[in-house]
This record gives structure tokens, C-alpha cells and sequence, in this order.
């Protein structure tokens, strides 16, 4: 029954590719990439695709790529960790105030986002002074660090950005959002990974696989590709490496989630609230150790999130579209997996071409939100419907709240 949902790509060379894209559109270029990604001789059984694909680096946003005794950096990414955090709130629409604008106001006082001054040290994306939350945590995550740094010296880079990274947004796709779900019940939800710390694992060890490729004569169809094979120099360096920065992914997420608790609180005329009822932090860049058709493999989830029986994972629509909490169906031919988000439909600089500011207020009007064009680029318009890409995967995953943003906070 479940074949019946996807499509299945039989490239010249490699596995097959099973592709839950019906009803949404597969780009060329990024097909191309699944084919390449087939014929890597580790690839086991067979690759998945999510609804959301599009065009990533070296491997396609929206695929889930399962090897033996391999992992490809490049496909992991180098946001690492990025991915979703939910929290429902025992508020009520009727709850909040008529105006938005002060609720966004504090959200965006409280928590550090986008970027400038290139990431230096006055960059308004990162904490000038370092609250003692901040560093209490990152106690408990320097040490892991500064062993990989002693192994890896160019992992520290020009400039330093991890513990003045905790606890902040980032900018492009990440966001805030306060939103209500079908029975007008409020939720918090954002979206981050890493930050500047996990880009810089993810380009340095991309890098250092491309090195080995050439230094062993191997030929990738794509120098994205590139891979450490178990047992090699820097295969276990990486795994660490990338654990690490996924669990500074969360811990940034859960930090940030706390701070949004707070300084919607101090939304004058709002009650007193609790804020714990659910939540759910998942994960949507990143590698695991999993056991699937009776084999203990590596599965890499480049933009999409695991749904085993059960799990709760978070689907978001773009700017002014709707999102959804929903439930893993374990479904065996997808790894267990389902899509991150809509996917992209235009690159950024397509959007800004396409786009006008009207037609971004228009698409945004029922959000207290940016409405300015340094964010035409994540305007609703450039990313894939969302109810499509939820159509195309039901037997994945199935739906337990449909939410509803009316603020959100960008970079």
C-alpha cells in the first residue's frame, strides 16, 4: 500500500530513489542531485524524498540518505542541528491583546537575531553581554569542544562564536512565531540550529573531505560529495563533532524557547500564563545511528524529520501559511522520516525579483510580522504550498494540531 504514495526514480546507475512528491514539484536540478547521491557505492537500499525537496548543496533540502560504513558531510550540511521547538501554552486567542506589536517588540529585545557587522563583535545577532545563563551552559558544552579544537585548530576560525551564540535566532529561514492553533489555543514556535559555531564545523570538515578525496584519487559525481568511510582519519572526529553541535543546537532552541516565555509575560494587560502543557524539539539537519530493515546504518536527514510510531514532529508553512504539529506513522520506505517544512519553489534572489513589497504585505496581512523588503526573500510566494506538500505525505505522518501564526520574528 505505502508504494502507492511515492514515485520511484531508477537512476542508470545506484539504488533506487522513492520519491513522495506527488502533487508538488521535483526541479530538474535537483533530481540530478538524487541521481547522484544513488550511485554512491555505501548508499543502502534505496533513497527518500520528502515533498519539500529542492536544490541544496551536493545533496538535495528534503532527502533522507541512509549509508553503510560512509557519512557525507556536505549532506548533512552546515547547520547543523538545525530544526523545530513547539511549546503550547494554556493561553487563549480572547487572551491577547488587540495590538500584537508590543508582544513582537519583546520577543525581539529579549532574543538576538540576524546578522551584521559580517558576525564581528558587534553583530546585533549575537550577545554583547553574555547572560549568566548563557555561560553557565556552556560549561557544560566546552569541554567536548576544546578537545576537538586541540585535534582541529582551524575549527576556532577568525573569529569566535559559540557561547555569545546561545540563545539566538539567526537569520534567512529561522524565525519566532506566536501562533494559535484549531481551538485558538496559543503556541510558541521557532525555528534555529547551531549557529556560527556549527557553520564552521560543517564548512571545516566539508572541506577536509574534499582534501581526502583527493588525496586518495577517489571521483564523486559531484566534489560535494565527498565522504569519510568508517575507520578513517577524520570519520570519528566528525561524528563527535557533529553530536556536538547538534546538542548546541538544542540547547540553543530550548534557551531561546525560555527567553520568548518570558518576554511575551511582560506583554502589558496579557495574564499570567503557563507554558509546558507540550512541547516538542526536534531536529531536521542532521545524522543518526538507526536500525532499519534489520541493519545498523547512518541516516542522514537533510531537511526532514523523523517520524517513527508516535513521534512528534513540527512541519512549518512559510510567512503567513499555516504549520503543523504532527505524529510519526513509521513508515518503513521513508526511513521513518517526513518533510522539514513547504520547501522552496525560487531561490532568494528570484524571489526579490518576483516580489513587491505590496505583494508581501498582502500575503502577510493577518501577521504582525516584517513587512519590509529585506524579507521578500521569505515571502509566503517562494515556498511550495504547504497543504500540498501535507497531501503528498499522509502516510508518513499524521496531523494533531493545525496552527496559525499571528506574529513572527525574523532575522
Amino acid at each position: 500500500m505505502a508504494s502507492e504514495n511515492f514515485n520511484v526514480i531508477k537512476p542508470d546507475k545506484g539504488v533506487p530513489i522513492k520519491a513522495w512528491t506527488r502533487g508538488v514539484p521535483l526541479e530538474p536540478e535537483a533530481e540530478q542531485q538524487l541521481r547522484n547521491v544513488a550511485q554512491l557505492p555505501f548508499i543502502y537500499k534505496h533513497v527518500a524524498v520528502m515533498p519539500d525537496v529542492h536544490w541544496g548543496i551536493g545533496a538535495t533540502v528534503g532527502s533522507v540518505i541512509p549509508t553503510l560504513g560512509a557519512i557525507i558531510p556536505a549532506a548533512v550540511g552546515v547547520d547543523i542541528g538545525c530544526g523545530m521547538m513547539a511549546v503550547q501554552t494554556d493561553l487563549n486567542a480572547r487572551d491577547l491583546p488587540e495590538n500584537l506589536k508590543e508582544m513582537r517588540r519583546n520577543i525581539e529585545q529579549a532574543v538576538p537575531h540576524g546578522r551584521t557587522h559580517n558576525g564581528g563583535p558587534r553583530d546585533k545577532g549575537a550577545w554583547n553581554n553574555i547572560p549568566t545563563r548563557q555561560r553557565n551552559v556552556w560549561e557544560r558544552l566546552r569541554g567536548v569542544y576544546e578537545g576537538l579544537l586541540e585535534r582541529h585548530p582551524k575549527l576556532q576560525g577568525r573569529s569566535v562564536n559559540h557561547v555569545n551564540h546561545l540563545g539566538t535566532l539567526g537569520g534567512g529561514n529561522h524565525f519566532i512565531e506566536v501562533c494559535l492553533d484549531e481551538s485558538d489555543t496559543v503556541w510558541f514556535m521557532l525555528h534555529s540550529g547551531s549557529r556560527g559555531v556549527g557553520n564552521r564545523i560543517g564548512t571545516y570538515f566539508i572541506d577536509l573531505a574534499k582534501q581526502d578525496m583527493r588525496r586518495w584519487h577517489i571521483n564523486v559525481p559531484d566534489k560535494d560529495l565527498a565522504y569519510f568511510p568508517e575507520g578513517a582519519d577524520h570519520f570519528d572526529d566528525y561524528v563527535e563533532a557533529v553530536e556536538w553541535a547538534q546538542d548546541f543546537a538544542m540547547t540553543n532552541r530550548d534557551l531561546m524557547m525560555q527567553a520568548v516565555i518570558k518576554a511575551v509575560s511582560l506583554t502589558k494587560g496579557l495574564r499570567k500564563f503557563k507554558a509546558e502543557v507540550k512541547s516538542v524539539n526536534c531536529h531536521h539537519n542532521y545524522v543518526a545511528r538507526e536500525n532499519h530493515f534489520g541493519k545498523n546504518i547512518l541516516v542522514t536527514r537533510k531537511g526532514a524529520v523523523r517520524a517513527r510510531k508516535n513521534d512528534l514532529g513540527i512541519i512549518p508553512g512559510s510567512m503567513g501559511a499555516q504549520s503543523f504539529i504532527v505524529r510519526g506513522l513509521e513508515n518503513e520506505n521513508s526511513f521513518h522520516s517526513c518533510s522539514h517544512g513547504a520547501g522552496r519553489v525560487m531561490s532568494r534572489k528570484a524571489a526579490k525579483r518576483k516580489f513587491s513589497l505590496d505583494d508581501h504585505v498582502k500575503a502577510t496581512e493577518n501577521v504582525e510580522c516584517r513587512k519590509d523588503l529585506e524579507v521578500i526573500d521569505e515571502t509566503p510566494g517562494a515556498y511550495k504550498s504547504i497543504l500540498d506538500v501535507m497531501n503528498a505525505q499522509k502516510d508518513l505522518v499524521e496531523i494533531v494540531h493545525t496552527l496559525r501564526q499571528v506574529v513572527c520574528v525574523k532575522g
